[in-house]
């Protein structure tokens, strides 16, 4: 059978269906997620390959690369039909592996229109708060999102790393549409964000979706599930994703096509109730 993300079923994000299993677009840029890739036409031959494999959701941000991911992106989608891209602004680069979190609204500003230059749009389809910036008063920050939206800048807004109370903080100025927080087998510390989006429609992106370097106590379990299917633990691990709540998007990234391939292949993979539940239980471990 032809590896297909059709699979994974769809989900109404930022006003439009997506795939569920999308692609995330921070490795392909340089070591330490800075400057370009060593290869420039591989980058752009896995986001054209994502593409065929039916994935509609790529997620990106102004810091990757800084700017390259997006540069990329354009280079080999642009016109972009079904797919929605979704980036993100907020956090400031000082080098590779270097994050710092910058929430002034005027930067915000600045961020969002040079991402729509970047891309070539009129307005970006879904752009999420990187971070809140614990040095800004969250509320200016959650109202330059609602200015943006109304202003047409954005199609729609979203969060990043946030908690349950500031989701619901941020409701309370500007419809979110999307929830980008770490969750995967194994960090389930998200898991009252993820519940709070279930209940209220809203998109869960799962960042590090599939935690290899953290399955070393669960790897038995995993393994075994994987070795049941015929799949890998990345791929059981992607599933188990899937399965956990409708609103779940993961967005697994590579610079590899056969590992794209791989991840993708996952939409397809269908796990019992046992094995279910023996995935679950790693998370209360």
């Amino acid at each position: 059978m032809a590896v297909s993300v059709d699979p994974s079923g769809t989900f109404e994000l930022a006003g439009r269906p997506v795939k569920r299993l999308g692609f995330g677009a921070m490795r392909i840029t340089g070591p330490g997620i800075w400057g370009p890739p060593k290869d420039r036409d591989a980058a752009i031959a896995v986001l054209r390959a994502a593409v065929e494999l039916g994935v509609t959701l790529v997620d990106t941000a102004d810091s990757y690369g800084p700017e390259v991911s997006e540069e990329l992106i354009r280079a080999a989608l642009h016109p972009y039909g079904e797919v929605l891209v979704a980036t993100k602004a907020g956090l400031l680069r000082t080098g590779p592996n270097q994050w710092h979190a910058c929430g002034r609204p005027d930067y915000l500003r600045q961020q969002c229109e040079l991402s729509i230059r970047r891309l070539g749009v009129e307005a970006l389809d879904l752009l999420q708060l990187h971070r809140i910036d614990p040095t800004v008063g969250a509320a200016d920050q959650f109202g330059l999102l609602k200015a943006l939206l109304d202003e047409g800048k954005v199609k729609a807004v979203g969060l990043s790393n946030v908690t349950a109370d500031d989701l619901a903080a941020a409701s309370e100025v500007v419809t979110i549409s999307s929830v980008q927080d770490r969750y995967n087998l194994t960090d389930r510390r998200n898991e009252a964000v993820l519940d709070a989006c279930a209940a209220a429609g809203i998109g869960f992106l799962p960042w590090a979706p599939v935690d290899a370097g953290g399955l070393t106590g669960a790897a038995s379990v995993v393994a075994s599930i994987a070795g049941e299917l015929g799949a890998t633990p990345a791929q059981v691990s992607i599933a188990w994703l899937l399965h956990r709540s409708p609103v779940v998007l993961p967005i697994p990234g590579t610079s590899s096509i056969a590992h794209l391939e791989e991840n993708c292949a996952a939409a397809s993979l269908a796990l019992s109730a046992e094995q279910l539940g023996a995935l679950s239980s790693l998370g209360a471990a």
